[in-house]
């Protein structure tokens, strides 16, 4: 019942190190255009909400860049694996970008 993950110490290094080195300025995009949406008014909202997932999808994108990078290295059974529990700690970690991770 509580299997442990094969990938789960290196992914959690990957995502750290995607936090220190990559995320500040795909992060701070993010909050800074929701905290736009969330204080716009009726006539710009659409258009700021339209901004805000756009960098969503940028950070998202460059998750799942990371993750296709080292999944390369992996036979297939070993790469499916690692996509799966990839996105969960996306998921768990991020929740912004684990609602698309899984399409990338």
């Amino acid at each position: 019942m509580f299997r442990r993950r094969r990938f789960g110490e290196l992914i959690e290094r990957q995502l750290g190190l995607f936090a220190e080195d990559r995320a500040h300025d795909l992060f701070d995009d993010v909050r800074a255009r929701k905290a736009l949406y969330d204080e716009a008014g009726r006539d710009d909202a659409e258009e700021l909400y339209g901004d805000y997932v756009d960098a969503v999808e940028t950070a998202t994108e460059a998750l799942a860049d990371m993750r296709d990078r080292f999944k390369q290295t992996l036979d297939e059974d070993a790469a499916d694996e690692y996509e799966r529990e990839f996105n969960r700690a996306v998921k768990r970690r991020w929740p912004p970008f684990g609602l698309e991770i899984d399409l990338r």
